[in-house]
């Protein structure tokens, strides 16, 4: 957060305005998985009031890279957080299109989500242009990022590798077949 932006977040907790520790977490979320979760978890443990998960590229579904819509992507990160016993309280999601990857970009995100201390990433562009506009960068540890990628999660399905279901939570899981998500990368990648 830049100092004058940090300095009336201040001023406001010192003045009994409510005043959060908040943290975003920018991603596509394709989809919603373990690594994900655990992402979450370790923010909210590291003194985070709230995360933020900001949903990326959020018009563009049904393409091989891209195959959940955002509402989906907003359950599946309901459904993640409630099965793990995060309180949907400390979770709050938004959506966002397609960007170009600048400075500007930074304070069009931010406009996107409430007030954020940090953004969570561990993508060196994306930290250097929230660094040069004043927001503190949080590189998160990885988690299982051999298994919990979504990458991997989405061959495996289009494969019929059911042990893409280790790497979501098992509300998630059921959730991709229900809306036919799996079908639907199936179907997407039956020309490879």
């Amino acid at each position: 957060m830049g100092s004058h932006a940090a300095g009336l977040c201040s001023l406001a907790c010192i003045l009994g305005v409510m005043c959060m520790k908040r943290a975003l977490l920018f991603g596509r979320f394709q989809p919603f998985h373990l690594g994900h979760l655990s992402i979450v978890e370790w923010t909210l443990a590291s003194g985070y009031e709230e995360i933020v998960l900001l949903i990326g590229m959020a018009s563009e579904n049904y393409t091989p890279r891209n195959p959940f819509t955002a509402g989906e992507r907003i359950e599946m990160i309901r459904l993640s957080c409630t099965d793990s016993g995060i309180p949907l309280s400390r979770v709050i999601t938004a959506t966002i299109h397609t960007l170009e990857t600048s400075i500007g970009s930074v304070y069009y995100v931010l406009s996107y989500v409430p007030r954020v201390e940090a953004i969570l990433t561990r993508n060196p562009v994306i930290s250097k242009i929230f660094m040069d506009a004043g927001i503190k960068v949080i590189r998160p540890p990885l988690f299982n990022r051999d298994e919990w990628r979504g990458e991997v999660i989405r061959r495996k399905i289009a494969k019929g590798d059911d042990s893409w279901k280790k790497a979501v939570t098992p509300s998630t899981a059921n959730f991709i077949e229900e809306v036919g998500g799996v079908e639907r990368i199936r179907w997407m990648h039956s020309g490879d």
